[in-house]
């Protein structure tokens, strides 16, 4: 969801005094820079999660229990797959291009110790895929979807995985040129989808019915 304010005190907490349970929505964005966003959420309290899109000041969703489970079965794949990976949860990467941005991914399959060393907001050179989640927020569709698709493609991550729950199904893009990815393929819970290299293997999806909602 985008946040609405020009000064640093708003986007850190743009529900607060307004007597509201969680940000709204879709307000206008901020007219902030990649630094000055970068200071609001290294002083943004623990369990606001921000990220910086397409000039917008967002806030990651809170995940619910089949988002969290998705997320480790998708890491128990990855394991059972490609020993010599791992799969980080929410690591800041840089994305886009112009302009850059700024993105937590669910989940970024890079190799073991690669983010060793590093600061909050890391380079995606050496990523193999980044995975998203679809939430029940209402800017899922242009997040995930739009958004998502195209900063990842820009940075060239190879592969952008996203289990869409609205359509129980698994979306695959790959072939990232000119800020977009030139082959994307759906799969329905349960088939097997292959993820192309760098990556590498195929996933069993029949165990995704079982979240399903």
């Amino acid at each position: 969801m985008a946040i609405q304010g020009n000064a640093a005190s708003q986007a850190r907490a743009p529900w607060r005094g307004r007597g509201e349970a969680r940000p709204p929505s879709a307000v206008a964005p901020p007219k902030v820079t990649i630094e000055e966003f970068e200071q609001i959420a290294r002083t943004s309290p623990e369990t606001v999660r921000l990220e910086f899109l397409n000039g917008r000041i967002e806030v990651k969703a809170v995940p619910d229990g089949n988002h969290r489970e998705i997320v480790m079965w998708l890491l128990e794949q990855c394991m059972r797959h490609r020993t010599d990976l791992r799969l980080y949860s929410e690591a800041g990467l840089k994305v886009g291009h112009h302009p850059r941005g700024r993105a937590r991914p669910d989940g970024t399959l890079a190799p073991r110790r690669h983010f060793t060393g590093t600061g909050e907001w890391v380079e995606p050179g050496g990523v193999l895929m980044v995975v998203e989640v679809t939430s029940r927020a209402p800017d899922t569709n242009r997040r995930d979807r739009v958004e998502k698709p195209a900063g990842y493609a820009a940075a060239g991550i190879p592969v952008y995985l996203l289990v869409d729950r609205d359509t129980a199904s698994v979306v695959v893009h790959a072939e990232p040129e000119d800020g977009r990815y030139r082959s994307i393929t759906s799969r329905a819970y349960g088939t097997a989808v292959d993820l192309p290299q760098p990556v590498g293997f195929t996933l069993d999806t029949n165990e995704l019915k079982e979240f399903a909602d």
